[in-house]
């Protein structure tokens, strides 16, 4: 047997009658095959680029749907053919996947601004399950167009598809800041994103304060730009090269970049634009801390909670009604939930549940029986149900494709830095489209004003290569110009079309000045920026359905869940106590019966006997000179005929051991000692 160490022959190639077999270390090779897939789960599945704020699959969806033209006025489609023109030639992965995130992008509840109109059923927030694609049809909402809008004026780079057969756009123009106002939750390897919506409006507000208040660096100088902001320099890199190869030499754009400075911006500032998450089901958040550390940061924790109203009913009982609930949070389950608690015994004074929610919105109804306290119940509610729940913000994103963790600031001027960008790039387009028009109408321009000489050089031609060439060189036309010459219809040579030519020619000569004068000053490129902000919140802005409190809603402590009412705690002589209400004895007229105080067992009594409130703190005094302190409301409540429950399951007494007395004192009582002290 061969002493050679196993991993000698590490990295070497050895020729066996399989072929050329490499050796490579197991612990490298897991090494590099995990970081690979975590990477390919980070950056091609699991998280949203900061740009557009779309993962690939939503991104995917979206642009497949308009490539197969379901815009807002076209007619429905089945979602099992947007499903099949995702999966077929953008997204290689499980149709149920796609279907889910497309699902999921129609639900009112689960996105603040859905982005697709479905038709069918879409699920519910019962958690009830949507019908299969094959059931359901879908079309692109109207403010899904603002994201798409400009995609065909090279406003944005384009991949090949999986398997080079298709193109599909890197990242989205987004007008539309999806990543801030749908907000994102999803899980990679290693690393996880949860992001809160926010109101559009509110968003909107706070890019305008970014942009009216910092002023446009400009970046003129290839190494400064470098040093400056590298990530910008590397795009521009891109952007130039693009249209050096597709723009004639005389039709490149001078484009000016620049950047945002953001430096004297701070979380409080934008806190006064976004005071907090605004999610699509209402309710109300806590804690102004907490929201400012989870934007300075990227991390924090939001408290949640429904919306209730108390209200009085019928027969003098009072409602809990539920009208809003928490993010995420299902309807069902938690009619569910507090069934079971007050079958349990955990809240006593519900009568009944009802859920009667329908067209008008969620309405869940708890009523209480006659004589209950509302604000407990609903202190209880909050305790044990999801009523309350926290958000936990985790606010990860990739920055050209490298995930990183981003502040509420970092988000905006990511945004704004994209949408420089695309219109950068959408003036550039329009530019060399515009350019090149004007070339072929300086051409025409030149035909018109010697057209004898243009005629009678065509006719003197052997055939059209050679009238080309004798164009060019008599009247030193550019070949696109003597193309356009010859194509030119004889209608066009009558007075009224040869008007149109030279005012269409005057009217472009002014657009490209303009055009020129956006790529060339960062003052108007932010001009157009909030021009479009503005527009954006005009059109698609609404109120904010989530109510801010800015401090936290405090502890629900035991107490605040008890009911303050006036009882009656008894202690028989054999060891057994309980609670009873005082409306269970009365005043009777002489020679009345009386009633029973208790099941007691032969020759037992009552011997304690005390009227205290379920508050008041009550002292037992045993035989062994011990004493022990209860809160009233821990001694459980029983019927009056009821034995009660042993002493020794509520004080941990000795067997031989017995309470020979009890005393209680009010919290009143116990606050007012300590002031005097």
């Amino acid at each position: 047997m061969s002493s050679e160490p196993l991993n000698s022959k590490t990295g070497t190639t050895e020729l066996t009658s399989y072929g050329n077999v490499k050796h490579v270390s197991i612990v490298e090779e897991m090494e590099k095959s995990y970081l690979d897939y975590a990477m390919s789960v980070i950056v091609a599945r699991a998280l949203p680029d900061v740009r557009d704020g779309l993962k690939p699959v939503q991104r995917r969806i979206l642009y497949a749907m308009r490539v197969l033209g379901l815009t807002p006025g076209s007619a429905y489609k089945k979602s099992a053919r947007i499903v099949g023109e995702t999966i077929g030639k953008y997204h290689p992965h499980g149709d149920v996947a796609v279907y889910e995130t497309m699902v999921r992008m129609a639900q009112d509840w689960s996105l603040r601004y859905p982005v697709v109109d479905g038709q069918g059923n879409f699920g519910s927030m019962d958690g009830d399950p949507p019908a299969a694609h094959r059931y359901t049809e879908a079309r692109l909402q109207k403010i899904a167009m603002q994201i798409l809008e400009d995609l065909d004026k090279n406003t944005v780079g384009f991949l090949s598809n999986f398997d080079g057969s298709e193109q599909e756009p890197e990242v989205l123009p987004a007008k539309f800041p999806y990543l801030l106002a749908n907000g994102v939750d999803g899980i990679a390897v290693g690393m996880a994103t949860k992001i809160a919506p926010h109101n559009l409006k509110e968003i909107v507000s706070a890019l305008l304060h970014i942009l009216n208040n910092t002023s446009p660096i400009v970046l003129k100088d290839d190494n400064a730009i470098k040093s400056e902001s590298p990530e910008l320099h590397a795009r521009m890199i891109k952007f130039y090269d693009q249209y050096d190869q597709e723009a004639p030499y005389f039709m490149r754009p001078d484009i000016t970049h620049f950047y945002v400075d953001d430096s004297e911006i701070t979380v409080e500032d934008l806190y006064q634009h976004i005071p907090g998450p605004d999610f699509p089901t209402g309710g109300e958040i806590y804690d102004k801390e907490q929201v400012l550390q989870m934007y300075a940061t990227g991390r924090g924790s939001v408290i949640m909670r429904a919306k209730a109203n108390i209200v009085e009913g019928t027969q003098g009982k009072m409602h809990i009604e539920v009208t809003e609930l928490p993010y995420q949070q299902n309807k069902a389950l938690l009619i569910t939930k507090i069934a079971d608690l007050v079958k349990d015994g955990k809240i006593s004074d519900i009568s009944d549940l009802r859920d009667e929610s329908g067209r008008d919105g969620l309405k869940i109804v708890v009523e209480l029986k006659r004589g209950g306290n509302p604000q407990s119940v609903l202190n209880q509610l909050y305790k044990y149900t999801t009523m309350q729940q926290v958000f936990h913000a985790n606010m990860v994103a990739l920055d050209n494709q490298v995930p990183r963790m981003f502040t509420l600031k970092g988000i905006l001027v990511a945004y704004l830095n994209h949408r420089q960008e695309v219109i950068l790039r959408r003036t550039a387009h329009e530019l060399i489209n515009s350019l090149h028009r004007n070339h072929i109408l300086e051409g025409l321009k030149i035909a018109l004003d010697n057209l004898d000489e243009v005629i009678k050089t065509i006719r003197e031609s052997a055939d059209a290569d050679e009238a080309r060439m004798n164009l060019m060189t008599r009247f030193k036309l550019t070949e696109i110009q003597a193309n356009a010459i010859l194509e030119m219809q004889l209608r066009r040579l009558a007075a009224l079309e040869r008007e149109k030519i030279l005012n269409e020619l005057k009217e472009i000569t002014n657009r490209i000045k303009e055009l020129k004068n956006t790529l060339t000053t960062p003052d108007v490129v932010v001009q157009v920026i909030k021009d479009e902000l503005q527009e954006l919140s005009d059109t698609h802005g609404d109120a904010r359905r989530t109510k801010v409190y800015k401090g936290r809603p405090g502890e629900i402590s035991e107490e605040s869940l008890v009911k303050q009412e006036e009882t009656v705690v008894l202690i028989s002589k054999s060891g057994y106590i309980k609670r009873v209400s005082p409306q269970n004895f009365r005043t009777q007229s002489r020679g009345g019966k009386g009633v029973t105080s208790g099941n007691l067992k032969d020759e037992d009594i009552i011997r304690n006997v005390v009227s205290a409130n379920t508050h008041d703190h009550v002292l037992f005094f045993t035989s062994k000179g011990k004493v022990f302190g209860k809160r009233v409301w821990d001694i459980p409540e029983s019927s009056r005929a009821a034995r009660g429950t042993p002493v020794v399951n509520i004080i941990g007494i000795d067997q031989d051991e017995f309470v020979t007395s009890i005393l209680t004192r009010s919290v009143e009582e116990k606050k007012t000692k300590k002031t005097k002290k």
